[in-house]
This record gives structure tokens, sequence and C-alpha cells, in this order.
């Protein structure tokens, strides 16, 4: 019996490809399977045009076989089988596909896609095998060959016995190592386990002899063991079955069965999607966060399949950054593999995809928060910060996406309420859509700040996220109108006439303000009259485009400049402390220091902002009660 050789180049590519191609070793099953799974399409295909021929699709399987003893691994398919020509073609050159060929030469006709391009995924089976087996019989021959190969070496074709048409691959598994264990290859639930994990969707039933224990015939406690031939993929995707056929609790127990989360979905999303690229998909949007969502450990992504057979467990491409808590997977027909169907070649039909998902979870998220508030609300809770950090990065590129879908607190509904909502609401004469920035609704329900917008009568939006005013700097304006906090220098509010400083007010004050301000130095830019504040003597407000809560957040930070926002101290004319300031100012400069000190400390912890000296501030608190 001769022994021939690969070709020069099917020698280095096979030994390439064993060392680097594949990723995981497990991939190999994979492969088999879907060849195996292509062979029985060929019949299909064959059954098409030849009339002696009938495809009954309950003759056709996949049956895997592991035998420990032996260190025996079989794949076994009731497929078109091979001729000596093939067996010498589709295995002796290696990258030539012979169901990319098949695939060319019946492209004309209906029926199932061909998995197999590339002609390689059946040598990936040398990553786990001392020695391939393949024993075949083409559909309509009398005999059956044997090709058989240890590798790199070479291979040998000689006649063998076969009952019927089709192909066994017969892999004697390698010795374990040192650094590497092959028996888990042989092991029943470790077999089962990939199959479910790449093939569970592949149309025909892929079987095998599954052991277990039960009781003897005849007896209430002694227990034998038996084996059973077992059909161990689904076959069926739920995403290839007419929508109107399943329930919610379809859809909740193929959630549970693929882990997407521990929870139950809040929203599932079906998509058959037939245009320039053709995909199915089911999407979820989950209730709770995982556990590590908002940290760097969590990955993105859906699982993809090629017709069935799942190429990739997390494919990051098919989801934005800002929907990454969505779960679920797609299968395309369209998609353009690697060699090693572990990549995609090209990225054109997934960007269409993605674009189209993208599209469908937005229109989505805007139905439950139209018609299911409650549950919008919940899901808002888990991700709604995640929507923020959408819009704030990428420059802001993504706030048209996002910008109406995003929540925050109302002063007067006292709940959540969305931008549109709140536009909606404004008076007449209000320019500016209002906010408030604080760690919490009940310290910000407490800040002085608020008090000339709450008189007007307008509505003010509590930011207590720290990316809250971040995201809201990117969008800048929504329907026309401007974003402006509390703290502002300018809230563009019409002032009463009681409100307005007169002329010489200013001229009075001024002098005192000014001393305030050398006072207090570099701290703050000027000390001011305000116009905001009504029962409170003191505050804070900023000019620029940093504010007060933004400075906390940036400093925070590690390795961050030293940002500062430009604060002004802000002093209520109208307030019993201003006239003890006045006072001051006429007879003790002494003391007036000792007042600015104190007012300053005050404004600082309003805002929550820590004392540069808080021995100092004690001293002084105790100085004036002597």
């Amino acid at each position: 019996m001769e022994k021939k050789q690969f070709q020069a180049e099917s020698k280095r590519l096979l030994e390439m490809m064993i060392n680097s191609i594949y990723t995981q070793k497990e991939i190999f099953l994979r492969e088999l399977i879907s060849n195996a799974s292509d062979a029985i399409d060929k019949m299909y295909y064959k059954a098409l045009t030849d009339d002696t021929l009938v495809f009954d699709q309950d003759s056709y399987f996949i049956k895997i076989t592991a035998d420990q003893a032996n260190r025996t691994l079989t794949i076994r398919d009731t497929g078109i089988g091979m001729t000596p020509e093939d067996l010498e073609n589709n295995l002796g050159v290696i990258a030539k596909s012979g169901s990319l060929a098949f695939k060319k030469e019946n492209q004309s006709k209906d029926g199932y896609d061909i998995i197999g391009q590339f002609g390689v995924g059946f040598y990936s089976a040398f990553m786990v095998a001392d020695v391939v087996t393949v024993i075949s019989k083409a559909v309509g021959s009398d005999r059956a060959y044997k090709w058989e190969s240890t590798g790199a070496e070479g291979y040998t074709i000689e006649p063998s016995e076969k009952e019927s048409h089709g192909t066994e691959i017969i892999l004697t598994i390698k010795p374990n190592t040192e650094d590497e264990s092959y028996d888990e290859f042989l092991e029943e639930y470790r077999l089962k386990s990939i199959i479910k994990k790449y093939s569970d969707f592949i149309r025909y039933p892929i079987k095998m002899d599954v052991s277990g224990k039960r009781l003897q015939e005849g007896s209430e406690s002694e227990f034998e063991d038996y084996t059973e031939e077992k059909i161990i993929n689904s076959m069926v995707p739920i995403w290839r079955k007419n929508k109107n056929e399943l329930t919610d609790a379809d859809y909740e127990q193929f959630y549970q069965e693929k882990r997407y989360g521990f929870d139950k979905p809040l929203k599932h999303l079906h998509i058959s999607a037939d245009g320039a690229v053709v995909y199915q998909a089911i999407l979820f949007i989950p209730e709770n966060t995982p556990f590590d969502y908002y940290t760097k450990e969590y990955e993105k992504g859906l699982e993809l399949y090629a017709n069935g057979v799942l190429i990739m467990n997390k494919c990051a491409d098919l989801l934005p950054d800002y929907f990454s808590f969505v779960k679920g997977m797609v299968d395309s027909e369209s998609l353009s593999l690697n060699i090693s169907r572990e990549m995609l070649q090209h990225d054109r039909q997934l960007k269409l995809i993605a674009k189209n998902i993208g599209n469908k979870i937005k229109s989505q998220l805007l139905s439950l928060l139209k018609d299911d508030r409650e549950k919008y609300e919940l899901f808002y809770k888990s991700f709604g910060r995640q929507l923020k950090y959408g819009i704030y990065s990428d420059y802001g590129s993504h706030k048209e996406v996002l910008q109406d879908l995003i929540m925050f607190y109302s002063s007067k509904e006292k709940k959540q309420v969305t931008l549109d909502e709140y536009v909606s609401r404004m008076p007449e004469d209000q320019k500016y859509i209002y906010y408030a920035s604080g760690e919490s609704i009940e310290r910000i329900d407490k800040l002085p700040q608020t008090e000339l917008v709450t008189d007007k009568g307008y509505e003010i939006l509590y930011f207590t996220d720290d990316i809250d005013e971040f995201a809201i700097k990117m969008i800048m304006s929504y329907k026309e109108k401007e974003f402006k906090s509390v703290s502002s220098g300018d809230l563009g509010i019409d002032l009463d006439d009681s409100q307005k400083e007169t002329e010489e007010e200013k001229k009075d004050n001024q002098e005192l303000f000014e001393y305030m301000t050398a006072q207090l130095q570099d701290k703050v830019t000027s000390v001011r009259a305000s116009k905001r504040l009504k029962s409170h003597p003191v505050c804070l407000s900023t000019e620029g485009e940093v504010t007060i809560e933004m400075e906390k957040i940036l400093s925070a930070m590690p390795n961050n400049p030293d940002v500062k926002a430009q604060k002004v101290l802000e002093v209520n004319v109208h307030h019993e402390v201003f006239e003890s300031l006045k006072q001051a100012f006429d007879t003790d400069k002494e003391k007036l220091s000792l007042y600015t000190a104190l007012l300053y400390s005050q404004a600082l912890l309003i805002e929550g902002l820590p004392l540069q000296d808080p021995v100092q501030f004690t001293n002084d608190v105790c100085k004036i009660m002597v």
C-alpha cells in the first residue's frame, strides 16, 4: 500500500493550522459535525436532480461514539459519502473544499446552504488525534474506501468495507501530556457540552449513546447501569420558528437555557431580516444589572451563528457600547468567515446587521417607555447610567440616538421624567432647562441655589449620577432649549423690581465685597450680591463650563489634572447676616475677615466640598462664641 505525500504547500499549511489557526481544541468537533451536516445536505441537492433518489430526512443523522478503552472517537454520518477520487482531492489537498465546489455547481438550486467553504476544518482533528481514519462509501457505489493519516507525513487510501453510504471519521485521541489532557474528548459529558455549545442547531439529529442509572426491574432499591441512544442537539432553533407559535414562556426558557442571565428578561425582540443582508436574531433586555457590568471585566456581545453553527460566543461588533446590556444571538447565512470560522473575514455585512440591530433596540426601548412605564423604569434603574455614558462617549456623537431615552428626577413630579416631558411642561417665559447637581435627591432639595428657580415655578431636573452633567454638556440643548445649572452665575431669569439691586446698593456694597474677595484670595473669583437667594445667607455659584459637582468628580479621579470651578461667593443682601457684615466692615475689619472665612466655609459645606482647614474652621466658630 503506497503512502502518498501531501503537497509541499499543503504540508506547511497543515502544520500551521494545527498549531495556530484554531484558538481552542474543542473546535475540531464543531468542524467535523459541520462537515457531516454538509454531506447530508449534498444528498438533498443530489435528490433534486436524481429521480432514483428519495431524500427522507428521518433517515439521515450524525452519530458520535467514544471508546475510552481504545481511545477512539468516531463521527459517523449517513450523507453522500466519498469516492477514492473525492478522498484524494478533498482530503489529500488541504484547503481544497469539496463543499465549496459542490455549492458552486448547485448554487441555482433551492434548498439548504452548505456550511463548509475553505476545506481546512477536517484537519483540525489533528489537534487532538495522532491518527485520523476516514472510511467512506459514496452513494450508488458498491465499494467503500479508507483514507488514513498520522499528520503532515502523508496519507494512504485503500479499499475497505462499509454497509451503507456515508462517512465514518475515526480519531485516535492523543495520550495525555504534562501540559495537556486529551481525555476530555472521550468523556460523555464533555462531548455533549461541546455539541450543545457549537452544533445545537445543526438541522440533523446528532446522536450519542448516553449512560444512566435506573431501578432494576422488580426492585425498589437496586439500580442498574444502562445505555440509551439519544439525540443531543435541539435541531430547530427557536429563532427559525414562527413568532406566532411562540409564547413569552418559550423566550424566557431560551434565555435561561443559554444562561444569558439569572433574572427574567424585561423584554424580548425577535427579528427576521430579509434584505441586503439576511439574518435572524433574538435579543433580550435584562431586568437586573450583571454583578460585573460596570467593570472592565464585563464582556459585551451577542452569540453569532452562521447557518446554525456557533462562530463566536460574544461578538462585540454587533452591539454599540451604549446597548452593551442587551443579550441574545444572531444567525446569518450572509457572513464571510475567515479560514478558521472563528472570526469574520469582512465586516460590511456585520456593520449592516449591527446598524439594524441598534435601530431595533432603540425602537423597542421607546415602545417600552411609552407602553409600559413601570417596566421601563425598572430597566432604567439598572442601565440608565450606561445610556448616559453613551451620550458622553465619542464626543457626543450618539446623543441623537439616546437623548429621548434618558430620564432624571423632577422637582415637580417627584419621579423620573424624560427631557421631552420636561420641555412639554415648560411655561412660555422659561428660557432654559434647569438642573441641580448633588449626591442625592434629599441633598439637592436643600440647596440654596434652587430658591429663585423654584420661586418662579420652574421645574428642576435633579442630577445625582456622576455622569449626568458630563452627558448634558454633550447634548447642549434639547428641542432648542439650552441646559442651565441652578448654580450658574446667570440664571437667565427676569427679576422683579424687589429683587433687583439698585445702583446705590451696588455702590454701597462694592467696597465691602472687594474687601471680602481679597480676604478669600484665590479661593473665589469674586464676592457679590445674590439674585437667587431668599432665605439662605450665602451660597456658591460658578462661572465657566466646570461646575462644582464636576470639580468634585474630576478631583476624585486618579492622575487627573487639578481642574477647579471658577467659584463665586454669593451673599444674600436681604438676610440679617448681611447687616452684621456691613457693621463689621465699618467698625471691625478683623471681625469681617472672620465672618468672611465662616461664610465661605459654610458655602463649601452646603456644596459637600471638603474644608481646606477644618481646625481653623472650628477655631473660627469658637471665636464668635466668646
